[in-house]
């Protein structure tokens, strides 16, 4: 990077390939989302190097709710173990944790979890570490116009423009991203921020998630950083 205003201050990963690379291997889809546990690692590690002040992972969509309850279960439990387990790592990182989206589907035990997390990492500042958990745009969207609809008279209500709905998303107060990058070689976003992501710069690659390393997210940025954002102009 030639200077830091190359450098995206928020990066989102959807993060896609965990099953199909540990199917290749003879392994069960659970062990293939252990694997990617060990790439969210490298990622926070190499965004915190780089200097990026916001990280954020696609984990769990609203349509994830429709896979076999045994992988579901699985995804439940290794959301739980990991944050506790990571707690110590995100102090010492000066991290801040937050889980996005739609939170009610999700238990009281990990809803507890994820509380606490959020507690005790709040007044944490170096990086924002971003798991949308229960999270799809469409979903966002229309909760975002059902709040606005609720607390805003009518007349304020129609008189709203773009700049006054970001407030009623879950993403209130986080910078939309300026990069996303998408693993597996897959071509779409699969309902991922699409209110937020109006702008943003996309990095596809064929490489599996769980292949997903330090150097592979810093060639992400290397590209970012060649691109010309011109916002329409």
């Amino acid at each position: 990077m030639d200077s830091n205003k190359r450098i995206p201050k928020h990066v989102s990963i959807i993060m896609d390939g965990n099953g199909r690379w540990a199917t290749a291997r003879g392994l069960s889809r659970s062990q293939g989302h252990v694997e990617g546990v060990e790439s969210i690692r490298a990622c926070l590690s190499a965004a915190i190097e780089s200097g990026v002040e916001y990280l954020s992972l696609y984990a769990f969509s609203e349509e994830n709710w429709n896979r076999s309850e045994e992988e579901v279960m699985g995804l439940m439990e290794l959301l739980f173990t990991e944050m506790k387990a990571e707690l110590q790592l995100f102090l010492q990182n000066r991290a801040r944790f937050l889980v996005l989206g739609n939170r009610p589907r999700l238990s009281e035990k990990i809803n507890k979890a994820i509380d606490e997390m959020q507690e005790a990492t709040s007044q944490n500042y170096q990086i924002t570490f971003i798991l949308f958990f229960s999270y799809s745009g469409r979903w966002d969207i229309l909760q975002a116009m059902k709040k606005a609809a609720q607390q805003l008279p009518p007349e304020q209500f129609q008189a709203m423009e773009q700049k006054d709905f970001d407030q009623y998303l879950v993403t209130a107060g986080i910078p939309d991203p300026d990069l996303i990058i998408r693993t597996s070689g897959e071509l779409r976003i699969s309902n991922y921020l699409l209110w937020q992501s109006a702008y943003t710069e996309f990095y596809f690659t064929d490489i599996l998630w769980p292949e997903f390393r330090q150097a592979q997210f810093k060639e992400a940025l290397e590209a970012f950083a060649q691109r010309e954002r011109r916002y329409g102009k």
